[in-house]
């Protein structure tokens, strides 16, 4: 069973920056392609950010590009999210997800596409 554990939400001003973690339990976790979602109060579930198990290969929905950036470490079983230049419309909770993936170059963007999820860690963006 993977186990997805976020952390690093907060409360930040406006412009101000975040950085996310998400810790996996798991082994081989080289053969998970990872990615952040969020769900704001009143807002459908949005896909962030993905990437693939390599680091490669990203994905970035449109609100997020050229301020955000996920990476992950192998060797640490951690993948993350840099946030800058928060926005309050960004208030929300964000989760990471993963999944097997052997190609090494995939990303995925449909939330369906993962098996696992975090519990979430709770980002509020005050104006």
């Amino acid at each position: 069973q993977v186990q997805l554990t976020e952390s690093g939400g907060g409360l930040v001003q406006a412009g101000g920056s975040l950085r996310l973690a998400c810790g996996a339990s798991v082994r081989d976790f080289n053969t998970y392609a990872l990615g952040w979602s969020r769900q704001g109060p009143g807002k459908e579930r949005e896909f962030v950010a993905a990437i693939s198990w390599s680091g490669a290969n990203t994905y970035y929905v449109d609100s997020v590009k050229g301020r955000s950036t996920i990476s992950r470490d192998n060797a640490k079983n951690t993948v993350y999210l840099q946030m800058n230049s928060l926005k309050p419309e960004e208030t929300a909770v964000y989760y990471c997800a993963a999944r097997t993936d052997y190609s090494g170059t995939y990303y995925y963007t449909d939330a369906r596409q993962y098996a696992y999820w975090g519990q979430g860690t709770q980002v509020t963006v005050s104006s």
